[in-house]
C-alpha cells in the first residue's frame, strides 16, 4: 500500500530494513513471519475499529502480525486472555476467537496494529525505537484521514499516547488500562469492567449506521 511503499523507500525505512536484516544474518530469531498481516486482512480504508498494541509477542509460534494474536493451539498470553474474558463478561458470550487467533476480527474491520512491527526471539521491545513508530504514526493518520469515523481502543500508557494526533471531532476514542495482569484491574481506568467491546458496537450504530455490529 502508498503509506508502507513510502516509508520502505525512505532514508528511515531503508535503515530499518538493514538493522533487521543484520540481526537476522547475525543468527537472531526475528518475528513474525508476516510483518504486514495486519494490513493485509483490513485495508485502512475498511477500517471500522483500530486496537494499537506495542510490539509482537516474542516467544516461539507465538506473533502472527496481528497486534494481541496468537495463532492456534498456542497457550493465551495474559494480555489476550483478560481481553477474551473481557468480551465474555461484557456481551454476555464467548468470544469467536477464544482459541486466540483474532483474524475473524480484522477481517471485519478491526486494524490489531502493534507500534513496532518486529521483535526478537526472547528479547521484548528489541526492534523499538528503530523506525516502525515513523510507519505506524503515518498508518493512524491514514486511517484517520478516511471519509468515515473510526473507533480507536488505545489501552496503556504508550496508545494513549497517540492520542493527541486523532481528531476527536470527527472519530471516537475509548481508554482503558493495559489488559496486562500488571495493570488491568487498577485505577484510573481498569481494562476489566471497561466494557468497550459493547460500546464499540453502539458507537458504530450511531456513526456509521446500516453497518453491523463486530461479532466479538
Amino acid at each position: 500500500m502508498p503509506v508502507t511503499d513510502r516509508f520502505l523507500a525512505s532514508p528511515e525505512g531503508q535503515s530499518l530494513a538493514r538493522f533487521v536484516d543484520q540481526r537476522v544474518g547475525e543468527g537472531a530469531i526475528v518475528y513474525p513471519g508476516t510483518i504486514f498481516r495486519a494490513l493485509e486482512l483490513t485495508a485502512p480504508e475498511d477500517v471500522r475499529v483500530l486496537i494499537l498494541g506495542q510490539d509482537p509477542y516474542h516467544g516461539p509460534g507465538q506473533a502472527q502480525g496481528l497486534a494481541f494474536s496468537v495463532y492456534e493451539g498456542q497457550k493465551l498470553p495474559p494480555s489476550l486472555r483478560n481481553m477474551l474474558k473481557e468480551v465474555e463478561s461484557d456481551t454476555g458470550a464467548p468470544s469467536q476467537c477464544a482459541r486466540g487467533d483474532l483474524s475473524a476480527w480484522a477481517r471485519q474491520g478491526v486494524l490489531l496494529l502493534n507500534t513496532a512491527l518486529t521483535v526478537e526471539d526472547g528479547r521484548p521491545q528489541s526492534h523499538a525505537g528503530r523506525g516502525w513508530e515513523t510507519l505506524t504514526d503515518a498508518l493512524l493518520a491514514h486511517v484517520a484521514a478516511q471519509a468515515h469515523p473510526v473507533v480507536f481502543l488505545l489501552w496503556g500508557g504508550s496508545a494513549q499516547r497517540k492520542r493527541a494526533s486523532l481528531d476527536e471531532a470527527r472519530h471516537h476514542v475509548l481508554t482503558a488500562n493495559h489488559p496486562s495482569p500488571l495493570s488491568a484491574r487498577r485505577p484510573p481506568e481498569p481494562f476489566i469492567g471497561c466494557r468497550h467491546f459493547s460500546q464499540v458496537n453502539a458507537l458504530l450504530q450511531r456513526l456509521l449506521p446500516g453497518t453491523p455490529p463486530i461479532d466479538w
